[in-house]
Parts: structure tokens; sequence; C-alpha cells
């Protein structure tokens, strides 16, 4: 395959996503056919996506002292922490006091309580820490700048960035070069974050210029001759639904794998790639001392349906505006609700909205959904040279805008709770919507630069030991989930069952699957699988936010995908195996964080912000070990379990380095991991 100026809008608490239409005919956008590259760059590393997972890479790679070129297509690095709002760090209690993390997740956290003076300015009660994105931007850009300077590196950093094509070899083993193409404001154009990314989408991934954008073409190419049979430069996909892997199409998974001994908590017997997890649209939300005007948006009616505090024991505003609150000058009184206590919400205080019966925006049919399967890529021409437009249903991102947009009025001024009934929700005027190029979020709507991204494409790793048919960590591997219950023994065949007990009966796993012992009397570990090619850590929640049964997901009495909660619940600290980030076919293709091969399931806590710096840390450790030993990644592995000196070497570096592989005291003897909370 060939592959500082502020938008004024009416003083009101939304933003009329009608109105800004009516701004946006003008900028029309014409299909092209591809034009000559404007420039080539040449890099050892090309790091495509710039939010944690794909800044860890880059700052390792700079570390390392290679030339690294960063891709992004918002202009803030960051991802969670920044272009999707969610700036609020999801830590676990016992790595959090611990302090275990990769070197540069704790270089973050330093730098945070450095600029504030203190770790947590928005006093949230989710986090350890809750701040301004705009912050979090900021201060990677410093990080990467540092370590640029300390590792004798190179960064060449390009916001505003998409990749539209990929030039692989005949034999398809090796990206040869990239086309990106990188948009600025026209001439006489409004500034860069005026629409939001429903209304620019296609334009930033259409060649030619527009009224709108004018365009670079980008042509990244390896900035070193090739030496043997070994890669020379690495193409790193860390972007937040797994783009690159879409557009190389390399084998992979999305959505709800089928119920096996290895997904025993699946809500389906079978495969089902249109139920993703919800993605959301956050924004930002200032208590004032007085009452605000509160205008109802056009498209309320359609989505007021959805909305709820969700639980009895969440059903309190000052609770939900405090849950993110990522600015807090002065100190309210201390309160408590439904058994959490947190302080009250002040004038002046700033809140970030993610809330999952808020503005999560949760499609799950094939009418709807948000991440193209292969199959609608197909059908869309998006797997064709120069066809690619981001893998992406533009209605499901303006529809999730709206929903968003709509929860707002609703804390404002609803008075219906989708779950909980009537006599709940009261209205809180005291409360304005924070939107404008200077605001939390960036941009003149005040939503999210582009929507947290839960789940994406996941890769399915090579066949390996233990894995013929392509290696995935699953539930099973993470999961602290008693599966003596008796669902488990009726969903499952009684084949099934007993291969899923020897799974986690560790070093009595033969004796099971002979027949030697009954399922019922082995005793299981109670520890993830450990990894020999293990390469970084995490450690969080199996946390569901379910996709919904009908189309669309706000209709009127609607509920989440039944059984896909199942699965949910605590999580033994696990590991980042290196298998799970080298892909099928390409060997020159490296995948970090949310798309690194994980099932479902085990997706759902191999999400959240450290977990993305560690998986980030160890592709660009990886990348840039590689290209100094002459080797391919898969190489570090293609004889497991026999002993790998390169993977052993491999390990040792990122431990000496600060990036640690394995929490304290981990071994297949060491069957007891229930401290770690």
């Amino acid at each position: 395959m060939k592959r500082k100026h502020l938008v004024a809008f009416p003083q009101t608490s939304f933003i009329n996503l009608t109105l800004i239409s009516s701004f946006i005919a003008p900028y029309s956008v014409i299909a092209a056919t591809p034009r000559t590259p404007d420039k080539t760059v040449n890099c050892d590393i090309l790091v495509v996506g710039g939010g944690l997972s794909g800044a860890a890479t880059a700052y390792e790679g700079l570390l390392a002292g290679k030339t690294v070129c960063l891709t992004e297509i918002t202009d803030w690095l960051g991802g969670q922490i920044s272009s999707q709002g969610t700036s609020a760090l999801d830590e676990r209690p016992t790595q959090r006091a611990k302090l275990y993390y990769s070197r540069g997740y704790l270089d973050l956290r330093k730098r945070i309580e450095r600029k504030y003076g203190k770790l947590n300015p928005g006093d949230c009660w989710v986090s350890d820490s809750c701040f301004m994105p705009r912050d979090g931007h900021e201060i990677l850009s410093s990080m990467l700048k540092d370590a640029a300077k300390q590792g004798k590196g190179k960064l060449q950093w390009f916001p505003n960035t998409v990749i539209k094509d990929l030039n692989i070899s005949a034999d398809g083993k090796i990206i040869n070069n990239a086309i990106a193409i990188q948009h600025r404001p026209a001439p006489n154009a409004p500034p860069l974050n005026t629409f939001p990314l429903s209304q620019t989408i296609k334009d930033t991934y259409t060649y030619q210029n527009s009224s709108r954008f004018t365009k670079t073409i980008i042509r990244f190419a390896p900035k070193r001759a090739k030496k043997g049979n070994a890669p020379n430069w690495y193409v790193m996909d860390t972007t937040e639904t797994g783009e690159i892997i879409g557009l190389a199409d390399v084998p992979y998974r999305l959505g709800i794998d089928a119920r096996s001994y290895l997904e025993p908590s699946s809500s389906s017997a079978t495969n089902d790639p249109y139920c993703t997890q919800g993605f959301t649209y956050t924004f930002a939300m200032e208590a004032t001392r007085e009452p605000k005007q509160h205008t109802m948006p056009p498209f309320y009616q359609q989505y007021s349906p959805y909305y709820s505090y969700e639980l009895s024991r969440l059903a309190s505003f000052p609770l939900v505006f405090t849950y993110r609150r990522i600015k807090s000058p002065r100190q309210g009184e201390t309160m408590k609700f439904g058994g959490i206590t947190f302080t009250a919400p002040t004038p002046g205080d700033i809140s970030m909205q993610n809330w999952t019966w808020g503005n999560d925006y949760r499609p799950g049919t094939a009418k709807d959904n948000l991440i193209y399967t292969r199959q609608q890529l197909q059908a869309t021409g998006q797997l064709k040279s120069d066809g690619w437009m981001g893998g992406l249903r533009i209605e499901a991102l303006r529809k999730a805008e709206e929903h968003a947009l709509g929860y707002f009025y609703w804390l404002v001024a609803g008075t219906t709770d989708s779950q909980l009934g009537k006599a709940v929700k009261q209205p809180q005027s005291n409360n304005r919507f924070l939107a404008g190029l200077n605001s939390p979020m960036g941009t003149a709507h005040g939503l999210s630069k582009y929507p947290y991204m839960r789940e994406g494409r996941r890769i399915i790793g090579r066949p390996s030991w233990g894995a013929p048919g392509g290696f995935s960590i699953w539930e099973i591997d993470i999961s602290r989930r008693n599966y003596d219950d008796e669902y488990y023994r009726q969903a499952l065949p009684p084949a099934e069952y007993r291969r899923l007990k020897a799974a986690l009966s560790g070093l009595e796993a033969l004796s099971v699957l002979t027949g030697q012992k009954r399922p019922e009397n082995v005793a299981r570990r109670t520890r993830s699988t450990v990894f020999p090619d293990a390469i970084g850590i995490g450690h969080y929640a199996i946390d569901f936010h379910p996709c919904m049964t009908k189309s669309p997901p706000e209709a009127p009495g609607n509920t989440e995908r039944a059984g896909e909660r199942r699965g949910a619940g605590q999580a033994y600290p696990f590991q980042i195996a290196l298998r799970a980030m080298i892909p099928q076919k390409i060997d020159n293709l490296l995948v970090g964080g949310k798309s690194i091969a994980t099932s479902h399931i085990a997706a759902a806590a191999y999400r959240v912000h450290s977990f993305e710096w560690s998986a980030g840390a160890a592709a660009g450790t990886t990348a840039a070990f590689a290209l100094k030993n002459n080797i391919a990644p898969y190489q570090l592995v293609d004889e497991l379990p026999k002993i790998e000196p390169q993977l052993i070497a491999l390990q040792r570096l990122l431990k000496e380095n600060g990036n640690p592989t394995a929490f304290p005291d981990t071994s297949i003897f060491n069957q007891n991991w229930e401290d770690w909370k």
C-alpha cells in the first residue's frame, strides 16, 4: 500500500453548534488527488500521536540520543491530560503510596507539584492530582525539551498533523516512509480550535488547501541508511484509536471478544466489533457567586432522556462538581455524601466534567459506532491508496459534541433523571460554561480538542509460545474475580471451564488439564500473569463505560449492553509484554498506548495515565535499543520460552533507566498479591 485571537460568542451557558455551523459554510472541502510532498523530514523514530504514550515514547527516544519526529492531530501534547481534558491522574492507592512508576511519569508528577506548589490544585476527590489541561501540555513540552538536551537527541514536533498514507515495501514488512498533512489557518480564516472536531476532521485529512486551512505535505523517512536486514527506523502508533494499525491493515480486534476460558466474563458468545467503551468530550464549568441565565440548546430534548446522576449515592451536584475539580482557589467547607468526603464548591472553582451518564457518548451498533471496523473502512474507501480519512464516523463525533453540551444544560437547569426518576435533580444556576481560546480546554466552543478515548483498535500479536493464534493479554491474566461462581460453570462448556481453572492454577495447571485434579480442588493464583518479556507495568481496576443496547445511544429508555459490566472489578498489578506491542506483518511498526494486544476486558484496565506512560517508555526504549543493536523487536521474543539474551539486555536497560518491568516480589512462585490494592 502506498500509503492569540479570541472568537467572541454571545454570553450564554452553552455554545450552539448550529450557530457555529453557520460560520463554516464558506469553508468547504473538495476531494483532491495527492500532492507532491512539500518537504522530507528524516528521523530515527516517527511517533504518531502526541498523547501520554506518544510523549513517553519521545521522552525515552530523546534521552537515548535519537532524532524523534512527533505528530499530533491537535496542537497540544498530552492526550488525556491536555487535549482530551481528563487532567485527573487515575492511580491505584498502593502504587501511588510506593511511587512505583516510570521515571518520566514521576517527573511529570513532580513538575505538576512544582508548578502549583501542591499536587492537587483542584482539590478533587477522584485523584491525588487534578489540574488545568493547558498546563499538562506546557509541562510535557518542557519535559521533552529537557530530555532532548540531556540525551542529546533531537525533537521535531509537528502539531496539527495527521498521517495520510504509508509507503510499505513490496514484501509488506517495512514502512519505507509516511506521508503527513499539517494544517494551519488559511489567510483571513478563523484561528485553530474555533470549530469542534466533527467540523474540521475531513478537511484535516484532505490534501488540498481550503478556505479554512493551508496545508503542508510532509514525507517522513528514515534518517540512517539501511544496514543489514534490520529496520533503519521505527514508526510508533500511539494514537488514541489505533489509527496506524488500521491504515497499515495489520490484524487487530475491535470491541467485544467472544466468550472463552481466556475471556470468561465476555457479554457475547461471538465477537462484536461495534460495542466499544464510551468516548467523552469533556468541558469545564465555573462556580459563580450570582446565578446565570442559561439558554436551552436546540438539540437538548433529543439527549435529555439519557442524563442521570446514575446512583443514589452519587445524586449530589456538589459531589459531581468536585469529582474532577481542576481549580480551587479557596477551601470550601467539608461535606460528605454517599460515604465520600470532599470540600464544597466555592465561587471561582473550575470543574472538568467526565461522567458516565452525562457527557459519555456510548454508541454500540453498526449504525452509529465511532471507530470504523475493517469492513467499514473498506466500504468507505479508506483502505485505498490515499483514501485514509482518520477511520472515524464523523456523525458520531458531531452527536457526541451536542450530547456533551446538552449535559452542561442538564447540570445547571435540568430537573429529570433517567435512572433515578423524579424529584432527584434540581437546577444549579450558579455556574457558567467556559469557552474561548484562553479557556481551560483551549477551544472557542469550550469542548475538549479531541474526545477522551477509552478504547481503540487493538492489535493481535504474532503467534508465539502459548499463543498460536497470536499473542494477547486477556481478562484472566489480570482479574481478581472468583471464577468459582456458578455463572461461569453454566456459561462455559465443561472443557472450557477446566481450561479456565487450569490457566488460573499456576504451577498446578498440568495436573488440572490431565484430569489428575478436579478444577474445584485447585486453589487459584492470587496475582496476575508473569510475562517473561515484560517491559512495563500498570495497575488499575477493570473499569467499564459500556456501549448502549439500542441506536441511537440517547434513545429514551435505552440501557447499557447486558452483561458488559460483569468483567468489571479489581485487578492485580499487571505487566506490559513486549509481544503485546509487536504487530503482525510489519517489522518496523511498534504499538503503544491503548492499542497494544489486549482483550476488550483487559483493555478496560490497560488505559489509564500511568499505564500509557509506561507503555510509551517501553516502546521508545525498545526502538532505540533495536536501532543500536541492529535487531528487529520481534527477534527479541521469537525463541521464547528459551532464554533470549538480547531481551534480557533490554529489560536490564529499562530497569537501569528507572522504568520498572515488574512490581516488587514478582515471581511465578509468589502467589499472593492481596496486599496490592
